[in-house]
């Protein structure tokens, strides 16, 4: 399943991001490191489901919508030199090794320090965040580098693709491979060979950026001067609101209001029920919303997921005919896939030994039959027909 890691300097809003997305049980306050161990927890993207165009009833969704399980880490808040081991940052920096991708969580209100420290809204500069996080991490990366690099300097005898192997196996738990580094040498126009330590901090930071790709959130939009919110604007910067996802999750889980997350907007159940208190905060609520076109924190783990990792999503059926399982349910499962992905690909997801004995796939919208090299698009509907029983 695909991993999501929070990440982000204490008290910007990760903890309410997490429990937003996750309605997970977690401690949010406002100082710094209210967060000290991570926190796990699952969260979903949002896609339209066949059954929708297909007219049938699968009772895997809602209201058309299909949610796919996605996993959600809350780590410790990380402040500059974390990478030296200040604050908690050796055990954050470490807890990011298991993410596909990062959700950089921003405080775009500027109301909290470099480190975390309430100042008031306006008072600190976010795109000196977004610069940080990134920094910390090459310095991390090239920490690791730094206590191999006589080694592999020693054994690969001046030899440039030796040094490219040392590097790639270093980095393999980071999904690192010798063409990356061999086309990063290229691409800086780097000499291996000759490179000091020091020479090597800008392959780290692309070596940062193809393991761990990154989205920027402006959290707290609802508290951010318009000032702040137009610097962002230009940093291809997702903004959100997680105390109003949290809040209109909360609402919707007492039927106080009809919403899904991903929703642009939400209904109130009952008008009449509602104190003064909570009509203006939904009425707060309803104007961030008009703003962001939703709160922002579904559309964010839709973008990591789906534009960031390139994935889309893919629907293995038994029988093609009712598009079904065995059993007799309508559309059970939901994969989500890299963009590129055949069938065959599709068959070892289900099972290792379906995948080994793999001999055709039928397309199921169609009743055709298609190659195994066949490449999969969003929502395709697949039956796997193996040698595996």
């Amino acid at each position: 399943m695909i991993t999501l890691a929070l990440a982000g300097k204490p008290n910007c809003g990760k903890s309410t991001f997490f429990k937003a997305a996750t309605l997970a049980n977690v401690e949010i306050a406002n100082y710094p490191f209210t967060t000290i161990n991570p926190n796990f927890g699952v969260a979903y993207v949002r896609t339209k489901c066949p059954c929708h165009d297909l007219h049938i009833t699968c009772g895997h969704c809602v209201e058309g919508n299909r949610f796919v399980a996605v996993n959600l880490i809350d780590v410790a808040g990380l402040v500059p030199d974390a990478h030296k081991g200040k604050g908690l940052g050796n055990q954050f920096l470490d807890n990011l090794r298991q993410a596909d991708a990062i959700l950089h969580i921003v405080d775009a209100s500027g109301g909290t320090d470099s480190e975390g420290n309430p100042v008031g809204a306006g008072n600190h500069d976010p795109k000196e965040d977004i610069r940080f996080l990134i920094f910390e991490m090459t310095m991390w990366v090239h920490g690791i580098l730094d206590k191999h690099w006589t080694r592999i300097s020693r054994m690969s005898q001046g030899k440039g693709t030796a040094i490219q192997q040392g590097i790639a196996d270093i980095f393999t738990g980071l999904g690192i491979t010798i063409e990356d580094v061999r086309d990063i040498e290229l691409k800086l126009k780097l000499d291996l060979v000759h490179a000091t330590i020091e020479d090597l901090i800008p392959l780290c930071a692309e070596i940062v950026k193809i393991s761990k790709p990154m989205l920027v959130i402006g959290n707290k939009f609802d508290e951010t001067p318009e000032m702040l919110r137009k610097k962002l604007e230009g940093q291809d910067v997702v903004f959100a609101s997680a105390a109003s996802e949290l809040a209109l999750r909360n609402a919707a889980g007492a039927h106080v209001v009809h919403y899904l997350p991903g929703d642009d907007q939400f209904r109130i159940a009952s008008e009449g029920s509602l104190t003064p208190a909570q009509k203006a905060g939904l009425s707060k609520i309803a104007d961030v919303m008009k703003q962001c076109k939703g709160t922002g924190v579904q559309q964010a783990i839709n973008r990591a997921v789906l534009d960031l990792l390139d994935m889309i999503v893919v629907y293995p059926v038994e029988d093609e005919t009712h598009f079904s399982n065995k059993k007799g349910e309508v559309l059970p499962d939901a994969f989500l896939m890299k963009r590129g992905s055949t069938p065959h690909d599709v068959a070892f997801q289900v099972h290792t030994d379906i995948g080994k004995g793999f001999l055709y796939a039928i397309d199921a919208r169609t009743k055709m039959r298609i190659k195994e090299n066949h490449l999969l698009k969003d929502g395709d509907i697949i039956k796997i027909v193996s040698a595996a029983k």
